[in-house]
């Protein structure tokens, strides 16, 4: 057995000197640390706490690693974020220590946990229920789309509020809609005896002087949910189209004849292009109006009894009525569409929906209702 001599002319054969200097941090490495807790963090993440061994050499940095492998992240203290991790996944942890000498052996596992769903990109269609009529024709429901802006990253498991807006009664507004942060204004019933209501596309106005229709986009949004009702402009016998998405409504561009509705949007989140939220036609003496593309419904013209309601789930304006009858505006609709490795769930009921395959998403087409949806 080798040995090494002192300065004081003694000897420490080499297991001894192993033995010595298990204590040193400059020659031996840190001693396998003690497993803490394991805690999910989200869908991708979770923190690991530990303790360092008190005897042996410092660590310097502490690494805990996943298993399934994937995730991993280091400290010098505890706790240890961890990054890397897959939604839905079960995981356990261990963890070692470093210092400039090198690398310990693994911790025993920690717990298992399992990590929330990832997050969802979630692309959306909101339209609100369609203005009632007056004699001015009703306006769209509000129109709002991912298709303008971007789609919603939400978290798996967790519950979002979706509302389908109900169309407008006559003479009254139409209902908002919601999905999660995305509110969709009710549009504008038709004027009668007044100017035509604000909404997500305004009323028409009625058929008295100095009446004119409703303002669009009430929610204030960019880009706009919908335009303005048209007028009477000075016309007798005569009122304003409600507004679309898309477009104002006309003025009445005669006597005795309402205004056309504005022409609403289309949308291809379904996967085919369908037109929404169209104004409802004014109301005349004489002559029938026509409700704008996406299901406004037609102004009343010298039968008394042609005047129509929006159409359902497309948040259409309902046609004004002149003298007779008071058409309602047409439901609103939300339709989600996300990654086809996800499934949809409506926690506690109250809604109304189906859900189709398109390409590699899912498409789920909510008609009514409120309450819940979540993604697993």
């Amino acid at each position: 057995m080798a040995t090494k001599r002192l300065s004081d002319d003694t000897s420490l054969k080499n297991k001894d000197i192993f033995r010595a200097s298990a204590g040193l941090s400059s020659v031996a490495i840190p001693s396998t640390p003690t497993i803490g807790t394991a805690t999910k963090t989200g869908g991708t993440t979770a923190t690991v706490t530990f303790t360092a061994a008190t005897l042996g050499a410092s660590a310097t940095t502490f690494t805990a690693t996943s298993s399934p492998a994937g995730g991993s992240g280091s400290s010098a203290t505890s706790p240890i974020t961890v990054t890397g991790l897959s939604g839905l996944t079960n995981y356990t942890f261990t963890v070692t220590a470093t210092n400039s000498n090198g690398t310990s052996s693994a911790s025993s596992a920690s717990n298992q946990i399992t990590t929330d769903s990832a997050n969802i990109s979630v692309q959306y269609l909101v339209v609100a229920g369609g203005g009632g009529s007056g004699n001015g024709g009703g306006g769209g429901g509000g129109f709002r789309t991912s298709e303008d802006s971007t789609t919603l990253s939400l978290i798996g498991q967790t519950n979002y509020t979706v509302t389908v807006g109900a169309g407008g009664a006559g003479y009254s507004k139409g209902s908002n809609s919601i999905f999660a942060t995305i509110t969709s204004t009710g549009g504008g019933r038709g004027g009668a005896g007044t100017s035509g209501q604000a909404g997500g596309s305004g009323g028409g106005g009625a058929n008295d002087s100095g009446t004119v229709g409703g303002a669009g986009n009430e929610g204030g949004y960019t880009p706009v949910e919908g335009y303005a009702g048209g007028n009477r402009s000075g016309f007798g016998n005569s009122t304003g189209g409600g507004g679309g998405a898309s477009q104002v409504g006309f003025n009445a561009p005669q006597a005795g004849q309402g205004g056309n509705g504005g022409a609403g949007r289309s949308s291809s989140i379904s996967g085919s292009s369908v037109t929404y939220a169209g104004g409802g036609g004014g109301s005349g003496s004489s002559t029938t109006s026509t409700g704008g593309a996406g299901g406004g419904g037609d102004g009343q013209g010298a039968s008394n009894t042609n005047q129509t309601s929006g159409s359902t789930n497309s948040g259409g304006g309902a046609g004004g009525g002149y003298w007779h009858g008071s058409p309602s505006g047409g439901s609103g609709i939300v339709i989600l569409r996300y990654p086809n490795t996800y499934t949809i769930s409506n926690p506690g009921g109250g809604l109304t929906f189906s859900t189709s395959n398109v390409s590699s998403d899912k498409v789920t087409t909510i008609t009514a209702g409120t309450g819940n949806v979540s993604w697993s």
